[in-house]
């Protein structure tokens, strides 16, 4: 097997090697996979939890699966609880609220999904969105139409790292970004 080509990068002080993949022809990126990477994590928390000093919030909103341990890590960091909205609904989640977005990584539609006991949470508050890497922005865009229904305000939004179009991103509280690859 040939070895894949990465792309280095250093995040909070830490340096890592991001594999490159195809996700279709003529386009590359470099995959940021922090899940199991606790040193990661905890030190992109940490650093996060500085840059939002000056934001009020109220509480983290993210969405399954890999930005979980950011979002706790965070919470833990900030003392400010934390929702994870949903990929699939489960006869449990009750009265839940959904929002349709298209993933980059997939070329999928992907639902998000707002828990029954997570909506009381939400209204009325001050939330800030968190995803491990923003790169079209249709996460966040799901994210924002579930807040909108749920009666919550966007405080602000933040990432790991923000992929693509670095000027789109500007307003992203972030700690670092990643190009596009093309062929």
């Amino acid at each position: 097997m040939a070895k894949r080509e990465t792309y280095s990068v250093e995040i909070a002080g830490l340096k890592r090697e991001l594999p490159l993949f195809e996700i279709k022809p003529g386009l590359r990126i470099a995959i940021l996979n922090i899940l199991g990477d606790t040193e990661l994590v905890q030190a992109s928390a940490k650093e996060l939890a500085k840059r939002l000093k000056s934001l009020t919030y109220d509480l983290i909103i993210t969405a399954e699966a890999k930005s979980i341990p950011l979002a706790y890590a965070l919470s833990v960091e900030t003392k400010k609880p934390y929702i994870v909205l949903r990929k699939s609904y489960k006869p449990y989640m009750g009265d839940a609220i959904r929002a349709e977005t298209l993933s980059i990584t997939t070329g999928q539609p992907q639902v998000l999904i707002l828990d029954e006991k997570d909506r009381a949470a939400l209204k009325g508050r001050k939330v800030l969105i968190l995803d491990d890497v923003i790169s079209t922005g249709s996460t966040l865009q799901g994210m924002q139409m579930i807040l909108n229904k749920a009666g919550a305000m966007t405080a602000g939004e933040a990432a790991i790292l923000t992929e693509g179009e670095r000027a789109q991103w500007a307003h992203i509280i972030s700690l670092g970004h990643l190009p596009l690859f093309t062929d």
